[in-house]
């Protein structure tokens, strides 16, 4: 730990500072010195005190320069020269004059430096400290480090940070650089020349971010970590693949030609474009081994962070640490590291940097601090910063939860080394977020089409006029003898012939199927025809696993009111076997899956007890505020895991993330609840870019289950609709085909606990995942209708697509009626209020897509006399299931329907209860008219 010499003066005992307050101590929490001013009450310091006058006078100066050195800590970054351009303007900072803290600059005093700077010196004059500090914290790179939370941060950061600004490269490592540099030039070169009308999105102006994940791989290696997880958009994402991660480059050739980037014997694929290539692959360095998995992005910026998160917390899974370890003394982050690329304006100005900063350290969340490199091309498209953001820095975001933020010129390599290696020192240590701030510029367009001096004319004529990154790199340490110029141009004439014979093999080369691990090996894809699965559970084991949801230890104290309506509740259900409600149903679902080996995570807003208090999955001791999850305490040697995440009031990000930890391992079922179905449309991004498109993009799969509450009671506009005809629409069903297994999601809308327990199961027990999105219920939570037995859930049993209607005699139906979910139980009783039973069959359509149209089929010859086809449905006319299954009746089945349900509507739902039970009203009349 350093120590500092510090004044803290309190403003009323001026008079005995000298003596009293001048201190070696910690630096306080609660007693900042940076920015205070001193100097005119230090120059009136004076017989008041008993100390000799040129003691005195040290102490004041002594005092004055750690002020002055916490200053440049604190300020430095605002005068820092780390714009690649010098088109930006120094912030004014006062704050950095000796003056300003008593000292004059002709002052002949030489200081003592220690604990005050680390440098290789143990004392300076005043000019020579002055100088020194502007080179570490206003030259080519600086650092914000005074507003992070603790003194240790604090202090290890300065003293680190101040040690690697002296670090000289050996000329091994500066050729080693030089030379990367120069290849990821000639490759971008190369593509410009040979495909000139491709958008690559290069990374021209950006070259150092080279240096800086080359430090990061071979530091990575080289320390206790076995995995890397990369996200990282468009920009430059190209030199980095084929320069360091072993993309080859006729892959990317092959892209660019217009071929596809996946084999020929993958079906149902349709690829993405070339930036988002990715790929997952081992890499050896002298220094150790490390896995490297770079995620697929969309063309959404940001949107992959969750999604990498959420990959990086399930690996930490499957390998067991931090809270997933069943052994002391493994962390968080021991094994896998996370790091995230951004660009400078999306960063600033999407959402997403805000939600998973509020992620980032919260439980079921943490991943250990993720590595953050900001390409900071310092404009957004045709957008200048200022334009852009209101702060200063685009990573100011960072400090919501007080992170370490570096800023690094990109015209100088080595500093953005330095970069890399500090960070990743600070990750491995604290286990915290770090930022780098990469100052670079953009050489061409936004895209290699696009003419950039339509909107920046000043900028780019000064980039037109400079020299590249790697040219300026390499002159200056050729120039300076620590690398050969003659080994430079060897290495290029070699790079150069591998890119012609890359080129010539890239129409006939056959990909190699891309993956993101070897865990997803047993899954296959899924079959063209519906499969029904046995997902039926041995009744003595779910009476087992039931009576253990609710079992609680000795000494926890349950609320009262659980006490008999839930727990002694649950316990009668399933000695009857009869009235199985949904939360026990699911509790079985669950737990049996557990007893099996499989892993469940259970995530959303207020999940633990249920929005609407039904679930208590997670049950609260009365007395001490702890939780406790009886379901991961089913027997004693159970080694796989509930986690129930009550999540912060997020929907993109959270369930961006819940779609990363999917596809990392078929073995985790993964749920995300919505507080309501209608707020899934705050993580609309992630549903149309990954959870909708992950498999026919990148062969991605995944078991994600999307629980989305879905009924209209008469609660307004936006607690009502769960937007079924959205997620329809997006399906890829085919209106005139049999769909069978694979379509890119499921959409179902059960009617019973039985139904929704077996949905649940067949998500694992298939030996392929698909997304499934339930309309899940509210009201028929605890509707005593709509209950099942235990033998509904015994072996043989499994999710029925459709359900029948019980009709003593189905000849005499002259009227059948299609609905699914909840509307089925009004649809009922309103049948028995009008005595239609003997004519009237209800039918229910519990799988939407895949569209069951062997089992709609059958449930039609029933009914050989009914003369009226009718869909009933309690959503509006344009909004429901009405205009997906209106085709696949009349094309598939040869039934033409009859529309029952509520008009055209510009909302989801009427917000005024009158006109509520008018539109109930009028649904019943139109169905039975």
């Amino acid at each position: 730990m350093l120590t500092r010499i510090i004044g803290c003066l309190p403003a009323g005992a001026r008079h005995c500072w000298p003596a009293r307050c001048v201190v070696i101590a910690r630096y306080h929490e609660d007693h900042g010195v940076y920015g205070y001013r001193p100097s005119a009450w230090m120059q009136n310091c004076t017989a008041e005190t008993s100390v000799c006058p040129d003691v005195q006078r040290n102490r004041v100066h002594s005092a004055a320069l750690v002020q002055l050195v916490e200053a440049y800590r604190y300020y430095g970054h605002k005068k820092a020269k780390v714009d690649a351009l010098d088109m930006q303007r120094p912030k004014p900072t006062p704050e950095l004059d000796p003056a300003h803290y008593g000292l004059s600059s002709s002052e002949p005093q030489t200081f003592d430096l220690t604990g005050i700077l680390n440098v290789d010196q143990t004392s300076a004059s005043l000019a020579d400290i002055v100088q020194h500090l502007e080179r570490m914290y206003c030259g080519r790179m600086s650092v914000e480090l005074m507003h992070l939370p603790t003194i240790a941060e604090r202090e290890w950061c300065a003293q680190r940070y101040e040690e690697l600004h002296q670090m000289v490269l050996s000329n091994q490592a500066k050729t080693e650089l030089a030379v990367l540099l120069a290849k990821a030039q000639a490759l971008e070169n190369y593509m410009a020349v040979k495909f000139t009308t491709v958008k690559r999105y290069g990374g021209e102006g950006a070259e150092s971010l080279i240096g800086f994940f080359n430090q990061l791989l071979r530091q990575a290696a080289q320390s206790d970590l076995e995995q890397m997880i990369l996200c990282m958009p468009h920009r430059g994402r190209l030199i980095l693949q084929v320069g360091l991660l072993q993309v080859p480059a006729t892959l990317v050739f092959r892209k660019m030609s217009g071929l596809p980037e996946y084999p020929s014997s993958s079906k149902n694929c349709t690829g993405d474009i070339l930036t988002h290539l990715y790929q997952s692959v081992d890499l050896e360095y002298d220094t150790g081994r490390l896995h490297f998995t770079m995620i697929p992005n969309p063309s959404h910026l940001e949107a992959n962070l969750p999604v990498c998160m959420g990959k990086v917390r399930s690996r930490q899974q499957s390998l067991r640490e931090g809270d997933y370890s069943l052994e002391e003394g493994s962390s968080v982050g021991d094994k896998v590291l996370c790091v995230h690329v951004h660009g400078d304006a999306a960063y600033a100005a999407q959402g997403m940097a805000s939600e998973i900063q509020a992620l980032a350290e919260l439980p079921h969340y943490n991943v250990g601090g993720a590595i953050h490199l900001v390409v900071n091309n310092q404009l957004g498209f045709t957008t200048p910063a200022n334009r852009g953001r209101s702060c200063i820095h685009c990573t100011d975001i960072a400090k919501l939860n007080g992170n370490l933020v570096l800023h690094v010129n990109g015209d100088y390599p080595e500093e953005v080394v330095k970069a890399g290696q500090f960070a990743l020192e600070y990750q491995q240590k604290f286990r915290r977020d770090v930022f780098v701030d990469l100052q670079c510029f953009r050489r061409l367009g936004h895209n290699e089409v696009d003419d950039p001096s339509f909107t920046q004319p000043t900028m780019y004529s000064i980039i037109r006029s400079r020299t590249s990154v790697p040219d300026l790199y390499l002159k200056e340490v050729t120039e300076a003898g620590a690398v050969d110029q003659a080994e430079i141009d060897s290495e290029l004439a070699r790079n150069q012939e591998e890119l012609n014979q890359c080129l010539k093999a890239a129409k006939t080369h056959e990909p190699e199927p891309t993956t993101l691990g070897k865990q997803w090996s047993s899954c296959v894809e899924a079959p063209a025809h519906i499969t029904s699965w046995d997902t039926g559970v041995d009744m003595e084991l779910l009476r087992f696993v039931a009576a253990k949801s609710v079992e609680l230890p000795e000494d926890f104290t349950p609320h009262n009111h659980l006490i008999k309506t839930f727990l002694e509740a649950r316990l009668k259900k399933i000695q009857e076997g009869n009235g199985i409600d949904w939360a026990t149903a699911e509790a079985m679902a669950i737990g049996s899956l557990l007893y099996q080996g499989f892993s469940v995570r259970l995530s959303g807003q207020d999940v633990g007890r249920g929005t609407f208090s039904h679930r208590h999955a997670m049950l609260v001791d009365q007395t001490s505020d702890g939780a406790y999850i009886p379901l991961n305490h089913i027997t004693p040697e159970q080694k796989s895991f509930f986690e129930v995440v009550n999540s912060p009031l997020s929907e993109e990000a959270t369930l961006g993330f819940e779609y990363g930890m999917s596809i990392e391992s078929p073995k985790n079922l993964v749920i995300w609840e919505a507080q309501f179905g209608d707020f899934f449309n705050g993580a609309q991004i992630i549903i149309d870019t990954y959870v909708t498109a992950g498999e026919v993009k990148w062969r991605l799969q995944s078991g994600l289950v999307m629980l989305l509450p879905h009924g209209f009671d008469g609660a307004g506009p936006e607690h009502s609709s769960s937007h079924l005809e959205r997620f329809l629409l997006q399906t890829d069903s085919k209106e005139d085909t049999v769909d069978g297994d694979n379509v890119n999601f499921a959409v179902v809308h059960p009617t019973t606990p039985a139904q929704y327990f077996h949905l649940l199961r067949r998500q694992m027990v298939r030996n392929f995942r698909k997304p499934l999105v339930v309309a899940s219920p509210k009201i028929l939570l605890r509707l005593p209708e709509a209950t099942s037995s235990l033998a509904e859930m015994a072996p043989g049993t499994s999710f029925v697509p459709v359900i029948g209607d019980e009709t003593s005699n189905p000849k005499q139906v002259e009227r059948v009626i299609f609905c699914s979910g909840k509307h089925y139980y009004a649809l009922h009783k309103q049948r028995d209020q009008r005595q239609a039973a003997h004519d009237t069959a209800i039918v229910r359509v519990e799988s939407l897509c895949p569209f069951p149209a062997e089992e709609i089929h059958q449930e039609l010859d029933k009914y050989p006399n009914a003369k009226e086809f009718i869909w009933s449905q309690e959503e509006h006319r344009n909004m429901g299931a009405w205009t997906f299954v209106a085709p696949r009746f009349e094309n598939l089945a040869g039934c033409k329907l009859r529309y029952a349900g509520r008009r055209v509507l510009g909302c989801p739902a009427v917000g005024v209860a009158t006109l509520h039970q008018e539109e109930v009203k009028q649904i019943m009349e139109d169905t039975f008219r």
